[in-house]
């Protein structure tokens, strides 16, 4: 009841239409795996799946943020279900990357989805910057997932940096069609195709 209404409040906050260059016909896993511009963004996603598929999916998330107050706490752990990632630590070092790796595969188990932002922090001019590695050793530890390009348009202007209250204008989610990592595709490859499907959904 909880997530409901919320998904239905984002999408009213948010404005924001959902488009999808290939619906999802199964309950496959799969990496939502999106530009990052707001505090928004996960939660607009999270909405814009059907709600069968919503039930399945969790957000990766910042723990620095989300645990920040009894509230966001709350909606983390007991609404979005997400997996909350240390990402001071996962940036200090390989191994706590790696440890932050194994939590997400973790956290999927056999047949959720999530939501994750390569970028790994908010862009601030609105601009895709170049993916982190997590997303190509994740598709490593697990071979087969489905990766979907998901393109935020004007996230960053509803809900600038530092602001709480979201400005209303309206936002697009654009859902792109899936890709797979190659067998044998190399790190810098698998991340410059992954991001090129992404901005590719810019005009759509």
């Amino acid at each position: 009841m909880i997530g409901a209404a919320l998904a239905a409040l984002a999408r009213l906050i948010s404005g924001a239409s959902a488009h999808w260059a290939a619906p999802p016909t199964d309950a496959r896993q799969r990496v939502y795996f999106s530009n990052h511009t707001s505090h928004l963004d996960f939660v607009v996603i999270w909405s814009a799946l059907p709600p069968a598929l919503r039930a399945r999916t969790r957000p990766v998330a910042g723990a620095d943020y989300w645990r920040r107050g009894a509230l966001r706490r709350y909606l983390a752990t007991r609404v979005f279900n997400a997996i909350l990632i240390d990402r001071a630590g996962s940036a200090s070092s390989p191994g706590e990357a790696s440890r932050s790796i194994e939590k997400i595969a973790e956290g999927m188990g056999d047949d959720g989805s999530i939501i994750v932002f390569p970028e790994g922090t908010r862009s601030l001019d609105g601009e895709v910057r170049p993916f982190k590695s997590g997303l190509y050793h994740l598709c490593r530890k697990k071979p087969g997932l489905e990766l979907v390009p998901v393109y935020l348009a004007n996230m960053n202007r509803i809900l600038p940096k530092g602001e709480v209250l979201p400005v209303p204008l309206l936002g697009r989610v654009v859902f792109g069609a899936p890709l797979r990592m190659q067998p044998d595709e190399e790190k810098a490859a698998f991340l410059a195709r992954a991001r090129e499907a992404l901005l590719a959904l810019r005009a759509g």
